[in-house]
């Protein structure tokens, strides 16, 4: 099995200094970056792609999404992705690298947004008509601003950045019980929270009774958080985690599967094909022939 190749900024950088940002329409990105993302490929950036045209299929970490006008993407360094478009395809995209954010909004992490951190919510965002016009013109002011050399360039470039992130996370977030909007955004912080420490630990600690702890709340609790925020129990979204590493691992490690069970803290191999196919519906075995480029 080849490895997944991982792509960096400069790649789509037709000559730019800059390696920390991209943008470009996507009709224009498909002609510029054809070669680098017809196969499944792996990123070390983050990356917002927003559809207004055409039709086709995105799968992001082995979950496959349906594109269509309105359709907003965003995708974590590391995720395995690959996309079929129809030719009319059209729409925005822009990369940025942790850096580059972090640099200037040192305490707004981008895994805090939900799209971003969290293995449970969806990678896409299926946007009204509305909620279209406004996020195209965000969109388009962002383009503008990289096009230009203003002032402050970059300041206002990651102001419209953030403006994007904070309008989905409140779009991800609106189906959440309005009846106690207070208690909804506890949940969602404390789900978050939980989520952070899944990636600290998840190789290592698969409790619920664990997480609960580091938390300072039970494990009934826990559990009643995480079904309200994503509708499943704590530990479907721990081995949603585990799994989704294993599937990582299988496409790009050349280890044996054995070595990869063990890595993920499976001492038993045969309990880590179990874990496996409950989770995915199919064997480690089984997925590789899948997915075997």
């Amino acid at each position: 099995m080849n490895s997944i190749s991982v792509l960096h900024i400069d790649l789509f950088q037709s000559g730019r200094n800059t390696s920390d940002f991209y943008f470009n329409t996507m009709k224009n990105h498909l002609v510029l970056g054809h070669r680098h993302i017809e196969k499944p490929h792996r990123h070390d950036f983050y990356a917002a792609v927003l559809f207004t045209r055409g039709k086709g299929v995105h799968e992001i970490d082995f979950q496959k999404y349906e594109v269509s006008e309105g359709s907003l993407f965003f995708l974590s360094p590391g995720q395995i992705h690959s996309w079929e478009l129809s030719e009319d395809i059209d729409g925005y995209i822009f990369f940025c690298s942790q850096e580059f954010y972090e640099m200037h909004y040192v305490n707004q992490k981008l895994r805090n947004f939900p799209f971003f951190g969290s293995v449970s919510f969806p990678r896409k965002l299926q946007l009204n008509n509305e909620d279209i016009k406004e996020t195209v013109r965000l969109f388009q002011e962002l383009g503008k601003e990289y096009q230009a050399k203003n002032m402050m360039k970059e300041g206002l470039m990651l102001s419209l950045m953030s403006h994007i992130f904070i309008n989905a996370t409140r779009l991800f977030s609106r189906d959440f019980d309005r009846s106690d909007s207070s208690a909804g955004l506890s949940y969602f912080k404390h789900y978050q929270d939980f989520e952070t420490l899944i990636e600290q630990h998840f190789t290592t600690q698969k409790s619920i009774a664990h997480y609960a702890s580091l938390l300072g709340i039970s494990s009934k609790h826990l559990n009643r958080i995480v079904q309200t925020v994503v509708q499943k129990t704590a530990t479907e979204v721990i081995t949603e985690r585990v799994v989704l590493e294993a599937k990582r691992m299988l496409m790009y490690l050349d280890e044996s599967l054995v070595e990869i069970a063990f890595r993920l803290g499976y001492d038993e191999y045969s309990y880590f094909v179990r874990v496996f196919r409950k989770s995915s519906g199919m064997t480690p075995t089984q997925f590789m022939r899948n997915y075997k480029i």
